[in-house]
């Protein structure tokens, strides 16, 4: 059996690649730089995989990536929904079926996002999964790289299960109104339970906060069905003290995905904070990888 030269798993990784232009993913263009595309290192950073990884996708020695490493490549290559589907068929996967909550970011998205300057940004899919977050981000709240995948959930880290919260936010947070929040949360979940009812992992997701924690099962059995939209956010962060943030909440289209904005107010002495933090970088506690400047 043959295979089309260049139409292989590897050989369109390089391709979409070499295609795209590190300004493209918010990256620095140094002087002396040959590569007109990303770079392996970048690409691996941008996808939160090893190099090593992703040299051995391109010259074909690993074949079979994970649904989520395709996930992360593909929002890390800024591939159309097409593309993205072409990506999961040459990784032998099913690509996600239409009614299904989607984790991919479109490319246009992408640009608006690595413009927004100063801004921590972050981009969660219908059901509060972390998709999607810049150093900004990474820099008030701390890297969501040491929270496994699949607890980069906003609503599990609210409403934690069996006493373990996996919070998003490596440092305290205090809310105006922390009532209302979590009442506009739920309700958020449930008006996605109606755009993507036989959305398996949403499902999963409310079959667990139902069973395993008492506040969610309480406002869950209300039934309100609503948006979140705004709040007003405190964060005690660890090297430049509190900050107040307005958190405002932007839905993207039928995906329901959420772009969440968090900016201070102009020449106030948090914008002073939030830029000497997002200059000074996100601290680590200990040696992790970094996932994303996405």
């Amino acid at each position: 059996m043959t295979t089309t030269p260049g139409a292989g798993l590897g050989a369109m990784i390089r391709t979409w690649r070499d295609r795209l232009p590190p300004s493209a993913a918010a990256l620095p263009v140094g002087r002396g730089r040959r590569a007109v595309g990303l770079r392996r290192e970048e690409l691996a950073e941008l996808a939160g995989v090893s190099v090593d990884y992703v040299v051995r996708l391109e010259q074909g020695r690993a074949t079979t990536p994970s649904a989520q490493v395709v996930a992360s490549l593909a929002r890390a290559l800024q591939l159309t929904d097409t593309e993205r589907d072409h990506l999961y068929r040459l990784a032998h996967l099913v690509p996600p079926a239409d009614g299904a909550v989607s984790d991919h970011i479109p490319p246009g998205v992408h640009r608006v996002l690595t413009r927004l300057g100063d801004a921590a940004v972050a981009v969660f899919a219908a059901d509060w999964q972390l998709i999607w977050w810049n150093r900004g981000w990474a820099a008030l709240l701390g890297d969501p790289s040491s929270t496994p995948p699949r607890l980069r959930n906003f609503a599990r880290g609210r409403f934690p299960v069996d006493g373990s919260p996996a919070r998003l936010a490596q440092w305290p947070v205090t809310e105006r109104d922390r009532e209302t929040t979590d009442v506009a949360v739920v309700s958020d979940l449930r008006r996605a339970t109606g755009r993507f009812p036989q959305d398996a992992r949403l499902a999963e997701l409310i079959r667990d906060l139902c069973t395993g924690n008492q506040r969610f099962a309480e406002l869950w059995a209300l039934g309100t069905v609503a948006a979140h939209r705004e709040d007003h956010k405190t964060i005690e962060h660890p090297s430049v003290g509190p900050v107040t943030v307005d958190c405002d909440v932007l839905t993207d289209g039928d995906s329901e995905r959420k772009i969440v904005i968090m900016t201070t107010a102009p020449g106030s002495a948090d914008e002073d904070k939030l830029r000497l933090a997002a200059v000074a970088g996100p601290p680590v506690p200990h040696a992790q990888r970094v996932h994303t400047d996405r």
